[in-house]
């Protein structure tokens, strides 16, 4: 053991992965940040924060009592339509009309008063109904 220098034992270390070049060296655009979560519709401001104070605690017995009570909301399907612009002319003065009566409505309320209207026709009304209504091509219009 004449050796002047120590002998350590060596420890195994592993390689640093090879680097990924940048994007932006390469003349590359950088990418834009991701956009902040949302908080879901219908929450109120004070909702969406984590700061929002609670209000009291309730007993378990009410909270299942009001959990019952609950009606269960529908199901909604997004739908899109095509009509003529005549058709739409006669929502839009419907839509004035509901307001001049006091009760604003929307095209969606509009044309789901009309199903109801329509369901509860009786099978040669609603046939009348159905043949006055001229057949369209369906699909979105050309652009030009």
């Amino acid at each position: 053991m004449n050796s002047t220098a120590s002998q350590t034992p060596s420890v195994p270390t592993s390689p640093t992965p090879p680097r990924r070049k940048s994007s932006r060296a390469a003349g590359g655009a950088r990418k834009a940040p991701a956009p902040p979560a949302r908080a879901p519709r219908g929450a109120s401001g004070a909702a969406r924060t984590s700061t929002a104070k609670k209000g009291p605690a309730k007993a378990p017995g009410a909270v299942q009592k009001a959990k019952a009570e609950k009606v269960k909301k529908p199901k909604l399907v997004r739908d899109s339509y095509t009509i003529p612009k005549d058709e739409a002319a006669v929502l839009a003065q419907l839509k004035e009309r509901s307001a001049a009566l006091g009760q604003a409505s929307k095209k969606s309320e509009l044309l789901r008063a009309g199903i109801k209207a329509l369901a509860g026709m009786g099978d040669k009304a609603l046939l009348a109904a159905l043949r006055a209504v001229p057949a369209i091509k369906t699909g979105r219009p050309k652009k030009g």
